[in-house]
């Protein structure tokens, strides 16, 4: 479960070996959906490209579908930078919306969105939303009838803002994943913890964190990634890239179906090898590590692979839409189809 190399070696996951055990295998006997369908809930008219990034990041590491739930306003472009993407204008702000409309609105919007809710293995909350106080609400709702479903949440971008005022979310919700950046986790700590981030302490500051918000887990991006579900903490350091374009942190919050994969993986997996190879060491890795630990740690791992590769071939002008291109040659890299 973990190496000993990194800055953090006595945090370090397995990560490559993690990824290979939690990664679907290809079967032409599977029909389409099977192999996981995300849905991403943000976009608006300022912010088009953040849900695209993570939407269309789910589908390059291998999802067979990709929803994106967006206002009215970011829809023709979002459905414009891909036809593989179905892009739902449902999403509404309040400067198109009366005051006397807003509750009925509100109520049409979450029903729309919760027609879909049984078909997605994962939402992603957050790319491209924005801060618009009506539209956070409706999300909100969103988020309230998605922990009903049991449907697991990855909250990143303006998500957070969401639930830095709204803990309730997710609170207690054992599939709920924050992906903070450094300004985001600042807000948190200040926030949950009534203090400052502590880097000297970072490890036992994220469990904390992560115990106090009732068990969710945060992946704290950085350097190096920190993972925490409020009982363990990990650690993945494989090399990425020095650059720090804008859209990296809404890939890695789409290559969080991960989580789902691992959830899937982890339950199948654990009953073959409880009977055929008790004393294996995906046996014990499966077992031992919360499923959402194990996508997060998988994800973070592919992304900084794919920025690798990017980097190399682009130097200084490494751009998002280089890195996702990359997310492919990543995956089969480290768990090849054959």
């Amino acid at each position: 479960m973990m190496s000993s190399s990194g800055p953090n070696s006595n945090l370090e996951a397995d990560a490559l070996n993690i990824l290979r055990s939690i990664t679907p295998t290809l079967d032409p006997t599977r029909h389409k959906g099977q192999a996981g369908k995300i849905a991403v809930v943000g976009g608006c008219r300022e912010y088009t490209g953040a849900p695209y990034f993570s939407a269309i990041s789910a589908l390059k590491i291998g999802a067979d579908l990709s929803h994106v739930f967006c206002t009215k306003d970011a829809a023709p472009v979002i459905k414009g930078y891909s036809p593989e993407l179905i892009v739902h204008p449902l999403l509404e702000e309040s400067y198109d919306v009366r005051d006397e409309d807003k509750r009925s609105i509100s109520a049409k919007v979450v029903s729309e969105v919760d027609k879909w809710m049984e078909r997605f293995d994962c939402l992603v909350i957050g790319p491209g939303l924005g801060r618009d106080p009506f539209l956070l609400g409706c999300v909100s709702d969103i988020m309230r009838h998605a922990r009903q479903s049991n449907v697991p949440m990855v909250i990143d971008g303006d998500g957070l803002f969401l639930v830095t005022n709204h803990l309730d979310l997710v609170s207690s919700y054992p599939l709920a994943v924050l992906t903070p950046n450094i300004n985001e986790y600042k807000r948190l700590v200040q926030k949950v913890l009534k203090c400052e981030v502590n880097d000297q302490d970072g490890p036992e500051q994220l469990l904390s964190l992560a115990k106090m918000i009732g068990g969710v887990t945060i992946l704290r991006k950085g350097k190096s990634d920190l993972i925490s579900d409020g009982e363990t903490v990990r650690s993945v350091s494989v090399y990425g890239s020095p650059r720090r374009c804008g859209g990296q942190g809404d890939i890695l919050s789409g290559r969080q179906l991960f989580p789902r994969f691992a959830i899937d993986s982890s339950w199948r997996k654990i009953a073959i090898l409880r009977d055929e190879r008790p004393n294996s060491y995906s046996f014990r890795l499966l077992f031992s590590v919360r499923p959402t630990m194990l996508g997060c740690i998988a994800g973070s791992v592919l992304m900084r692979k794919a920025a690798s590769y990017a980097f190399e071939n682009n130097k200084r002008s490494t751009l998002t839409g280089d890195i996702i291109e990359c997310l492919g040659r990543s995956l089969e890299d480290i768990c090849p189809v054959g």
